[in-house]
């Protein structure tokens, strides 16, 4: 047992040596075929491959493409298109140093990130009606709804509930009872001025049709017993 574990501490000793021998390009290089090459700069690429004798050859990148470090790559990244489909628009445009960065659009929140880069949105959540709007939605959260209390109502689209309507306060008859999505209905009610009016109206005009039916019957009856054989005119000659 012990013999084994000297065997595998010298195999791990060698396996890092022989890692380390294989690792001797500097940071700012490559290897390939054995030879450590320069890296080429952000926003460029590698056109050829270094030499004994000669550096590395680098490029730009090509429209719509991009490198954001130093590398040894034969072709850019191609840059990342922002899908209107998926909820994404352009923030900032692709550049041969950097990638193009995506932003929800206006009424969408970003549902997945990478490298600070929105790469899903979705759509805020409507309230529904009863419902008032307790946090607005941002670029990076959804829009919070709480329901209505009792004696309040909204359509959904409003910051806070609003109070019932008092129909008796406006003067006003209420119809229809509010609910916790919509207000009280109210309709005008007759006047009390005018109701006051009209009675006395009516109550004058019935008194003035009595007042004349017992004239009109007490002349009768006075002319029919001063002389049994009188006609008395129609009521209708007497008005």
């Amino acid at each position: 047992m012990f013999l084994l574990r000297i065997i595998l501490f010298i195999a791990a000793i060698l396996a890092l040596n022989f890692e380390l021998s294989f690792c001797t390009c500097a940071r700012a290089e490559y290897e390939i075929q054995g030879e450590c090459c320069p890296m080429c700069a952000p926003g460029n690429h590698v056109y050829w491959h270094c030499t004994v004798d000669t550096s590395t050859t680098c490029v730009p990148c090509p429209e719509s493409s991009y490198t954001d470090e130093p590398n040894g790559l034969m072709k850019c990244f191609t840059c990342s298109m922002c899908d209107a489909v998926i909820g994404l628009r352009v923030k900032k445009t692709c550049t041969r140093t950097a990638d193009t960065i995506c932003e929800p659009q206006e009424g969408f929140y970003c549902t997945d990130q990478n490298k600070h880069r929105c790469t899903l949105a979705e759509k805020h959540t409507k309230c529904n009606p009863g419902q008032y709007i307790k946090q607005t939605g941002t670029a990076f959260t959804d829009t919070i709804c709480a329901n209505c209390t009792d004696g309040t109502y909204s359509n959904g689209s409003l910051m806070a509930c609003q109070p019932h309507s008092k129909c008796d306060i406006k003067g006003l008859t209420e119809i229809k009872a509010g609910t916790k999505s919509s207000d009280v209905e109210c309709e005008e009610s007759t006047p009390v001025a005018l109701i006051v009016v009209v009675g006395v109206v009516l109550c004058s005009l019935m008194v003035a049709v009595t007042a004349l039916l017992i004239y009109y019957f007490k002349v009768r009856r006075k002319q029919l017993h001063r002389n049994p054989g009188y006609s008395l005119p129609p009521l209708s000659d007497v008005t």
